[in-house]
């Protein structure tokens, strides 16, 4: 074999390995997803994402972190799928999915 097919082998295994590596970061399933992953997977903005789980369009969960008492919104792999097969919810006036035993629901179960 000549040295020159030699690279041309080398550069299109390079590729090959590059592009399986791309398809396995897409393809590995997590339980749950922040909102730059999942505006990413659906090429939408993350703002969108966040207002549209803010509005209940979007079934998510809050997960306490060290920006402020708001959290970060997380989207189940369920939902996920869920919304890029069927797309968005219908606007409700629930603000987020209550997350069982903390005294933010509690609070809402036994007031409202």
């Amino acid at each position: 074999m000549s040295d020159q097919l030699i690279q041309q082998l080398h550069e299109q295994l390079a590729k090959i390995e590059a592009n399986l590596s791309l398809l396995v970061r897409e393809r590995s399933v997590k339980e749950w997803y922040s909102i730059p992953e999942v505006a990413s997977i659906l090429g939408r903005a993350e703002y969108t994402i966040r207002e549209n789980c803010r509005q209940g369009r979007i079934v998510a969960r809050k997960r306490p972190c060290g920006r402020g008492k708001g959290g970060e919104w997380l989207i189940s792999h369920e939902e996920l799928l869920r919304l890029k097969n069927e797309g968005l919810l219908p606007a409700t006036s629930r603000i987020a999915v209550p997350q069982p035993n903390t005294p933010a629901t509690a609070a809402r179960i036994t007031s409202g």
